[in-house]
């Protein structure tokens, strides 16, 4: 088996930061990384991960910018009580 092999089968893998791959089966997942659920065919975890990772910018700077925005609109409206 290999990443190559049309018969190997792989697990969909996500990290901290929210950021998705595939890992072959027959390999532990590696540290940092955890399975969620989908496994198959590489063609099949590719496509779940194109479903369902709508947003490829890591957990970190979404939540960075996310702060600055209400930053922003707070410093546009006022004090916030």
């Amino acid at each position: 088996m290999s990443w190559g092999d049309e018969n190997t089968r792989f697990k969909v893998v996500v990290n901290h930061e929210e950021q998705y791959s595939i890992w072959p089966d027959f390999k532990a997942v590696p540290a940092g990384w955890r399975a969620v659920g989908k496994e198959g065919t590489k063609d099949e975890c590719l496509q779940h991960i194109e479903a369902v990772w709508t947003d490829m910018r890591p957990l970190s700077l979404r939540e960075a910018m996310a702060d600055r925005s209400g930053n922003a609109a707070t410093d546009a409206g006022g004090s916030q009580a």
